[in-house]
């Protein structure tokens, strides 16, 4: 027989507790990451994108509207220019639209829409109602060009440099904090070379 099999009782109890504390230490120790990611972690609307320092996706989007072109790869360089990707039914979209319009109006910045995962009803009905700040809107009804973008939330904003690459992505409205501490820094200084 082996020594196991002839070791005390006492001992037995002992095995089991360190058994039983093992979920709890696996618990803790998950709670506190958690934790960490919440009250001091990174902010998790600013996203790694693959896309940063990269020429903006090869992709042709469709125009939304017929008064107002689409956009492909060959429509970006010159200036600084904002991908702004909404849909109608996005509240968050409906709560940041003021600020959008706002940016490409006093700021001078062109501001191109990508209406994505939409009815094209919808979206132009949308931007009926609460205007239309965009300088191209591309169409994307089912999604394909947000993957090639990288898109995974609503709203999403890129700003992209003069060369036609993608320098910063933000997931979220944009607030005036924002605007004014992470995207007119970038803009102003791609303005000023």
């Amino acid at each position: 027989m082996s020594d196991e099999t002839n070791a005390p009782d006492a001992e037995r109890p002992k095995r089991r507790w360190w058994l039983g504390l093992l979920p709890l230490l696996v618990f803790s120790g998950l709670l506190a990451v958690f934790a960490y990611q919440l009250i001091g972690g990174r902010d998790p609307s600013i996203v790694p994108s693959a896309l940063i320092g990269d020429p903006v996706p090869a992709v042709e989007l469709p125009a939304l509207k017929p008064d107002k072109p689409g956009f492909g790869p060959q429509d970006f360089g010159g200036g600084p220019i904002l991908v702004n990707v909404f849909a109608s039914w996005c509240v968050p979209c409906r709560v940041e639209h003021p600020l959008i319009t706002a940016l490409a109006r006093d700021y001078g910045i062109p501001v191109y829409g990508l209406n994505s995962k939409d009815r094209r009803d919808a979206a132009i009905a949308w931007l009926d109602e609460l205007g239309d700040p965009y300088t191209r809107i591309g169409f994307d009804p089912n999604g394909r060009a947000g993957i090639e973008w990288g898109v995974y939330g609503y709203p999403e904003t890129f700003l992209i440099n003069p060369a036609g690459e993608v320098v910063y992505k933000y997931v979220g409205p944009i607030t005036p904090r924002l605007l004014e501490e992470e995207f007119l820094p970038r803009i102003n200084a791609m303005r000023a070379q």
